[in-house]
């Protein structure tokens, strides 16, 4: 079953009294849909399911009048507590006040309404908790599926994984690579830029965030500065447009920077990203090569194992509470440095050869003294494991 641990906890929460409004948020075609269809099998009591997503995103009174219908089927004999599930919640303006305001309002007359919203932009999702809800909610990252995921529910090898990432309605296009391609380019990425960022956020230059996304799936695991980027890219504006841009393609679960690491935060914020996407399919989807021969280019592949280790970092990190950096200076370098509570760790990936250390380890650990350096690939953990582990447990 999907995410089983975030399955039963759901399942615990709406079996207990104290009510809390649980918010589910996640990139689209993660299955948060699918989970809540499993959740509403698994419990006793009654409930509805509506989506925002055909709305206008100006009818400030649909909330409230689905929230009302609810009330008025509470009215009924031995109908003691419901279930409201609404999907697409950030697509309607304002709709964290709105909640607010009727949540109170059931909270203040004993209404035992139990609520779930299920977002798809994490940016305003985590706006609209911030301002209006504090206090109200419990939240829940839903991210790209693992390859333990996908290995379990569809059989997917490592390699596979690698190649066709983690969508888990894609999985059954594979054996048919050009649909395959064509299903996530649009059906997935066109639709999460359209609906999740330029229907809900003010982007003055559409063509230029989508080139900046083409282009940073194309140095998916790789470090480039945002004065080079805007030297590769046509009305490209400043770096602060483009840096504004990442935010809203990272927030929707499409393409990450990942920050140097360094002793301060000042440094960290002006270092130069390391492109990194949630999702290797987003990158192998945009790719002319073909999976059996993507696996004969051992430095393509390299880039590629990278960059999965890298989705899976991050995707990880959402959830488990960690941050990641990269880390270089001069001509050393560690591909993934994780750092929790104070504690950190140092990953380098090398998927092809017989390495045993590197040059940019051994430095890092001696500038930082580290509490874990390990090696991923060649000489090391292999890389398949790495991808069955969760991160956090590396602290």
């Amino acid at each position: 079953m999907f995410q089983r641990s975030h399955f039963q906890k759901l399942v615990k929460v709406m079996k207990e009294p104290k009510r809390f409004i649980q918010v589910l948020v996640g990139p689209r075609q993660v299955g948060k849909t699918t989970l809540m269809s499993q959740l509403v099998k698994d419990l006793v009591a009654p409930c509805i399911f509506e989506s925002a997503d055909a709305v206008a995103a100006s009818d400030r009174t649909w909330i409230e009048q689905i929230w009302n219908n609810t009330r008025e089927i509470m009215k009924e004999p031995d109908v003691n507590e419901y279930i409201l599930v609404i999907d697409e919640i950030q697509k309607i303006d304002n709709w964290s006040e709105i909640v607010k305001r009727l949540w109170d309002e059931d909270m203040r007359n004993d209404v035992n309404i139990k609520v779930i919203l299920l977002g798809s932009s994490r940016l305003l999702i985590q706006q609209g908790l911030t301002e209006s809800l504090a206090g109200r909610f419990e939240l829940t990252y839903l991210g790209h599926w693992s390859f333990a995921e996908m290995e379990s529910a569809f059989g997917f090898t490592a390699e596979q994984y690698v190649w066709f990432g983690g969508y888990p309605g894609s999985a059954g296009l594979i054996i048919d690579e050009e649909r395959w391609k064509s299903y996530v380019s649009n059906a997935l990425i066109e639709t999460s830029i359209s609906k999740d960022i330029l229907m809900l956020t003010r982007v003055d230059k559409p063509a230029l965030m989508k080139r900046l996304f083409e282009l940073g799936c194309l140095y998916s695991g790789q470090i480039l500065s945002y004065t080079k980027i805007v030297g590769q890219l046509s009305d490209a504006g400043n770096t602060t447009t483009l840096s504004h841009y990442m935010e809203l393609l990272d927030t929707a679960g499409l393409l990450g920077g990942i920050e140097k690491f360094a002793a301060d935060v000042i440094r960290k914020r002006s270092s130069s990203p390391k492109f990194q996407v949630h999702n290797n399919a987003l990158v192998s989807a945009q790719r002319n090569e073909f999976f059996g021969e993507i696996k004969k280019q051992p430095a393509e592949w390299g880039r590629m194992v990278e960059s999965s280790i890298g989705a899976h970092l991050l995707n990880s990190s959402f959830v488990e509470g960690y941050k990641v950096f990269y880390w270089r200076h001069r001509n050393d370098e560690v591909d993934f440095i994780l750092e929790k509570r104070g504690k950190i760790i140092g990953i380098e990936v090398k998927s092809t050869g017989l390495v045993t250390k590197t040059s940019g380890m051994d430095a890092f650990n001696k500038m930082y003294k580290p509490d874990k350096m390990l090696l991923v690939g060649a000489g090391g953990l292999p890389w398949q494991e790495f991808l069955k582990i969760s991160p956090s447990s590396l602290f």
